[in-house]
């Protein structure tokens, strides 16, 4: 961005990050629908960890749907598979004979 700001078509990242809001309803409306936007505007700018980070899980979810590259979990990755349905379970499985 600081590339860019002195280009034609990107004077606004010259300016400090702003929102326009413009309605047509009485005063007392507005200023009610401005304070719960603000109070949301505010909440979603706060940090969140990434592993709470919902809202970025979806994105990337949609975009892995968008490029192709979505990957479902399988059901050997879910926690809460029981241990019998675990590809590595040994019931079935043959050791090799080592001579031991």
């Amino acid at each position: 961005e600081e590339k860019l700001k002195d280009k034609p078509g990107y004077e606004h990242l010259k300016e400090p990050l702003h929102l326009l809001v413009e309605a047509e309803f009485p005063e007392d409306i507005i200023n009610s629908r401005l304070d719960h936007a603000v109070a949301v505007l505010e909440n979603l700018l706060k940090p969140v960890d990434e592993s709470l980070d919902h809202y970025k899980k979806q994105q990337l979810r949609e975009l892995a749907m968008i490029n192709g590259t979505l990957r479902e979990e399988s059901p050997s990755m879910s926690p809460s598979m029981s241990p019998s349905m675990s590809p590595f379970n040994s019931n079935g499985m043959k050791r090799a004979k080592t001579g031991r």
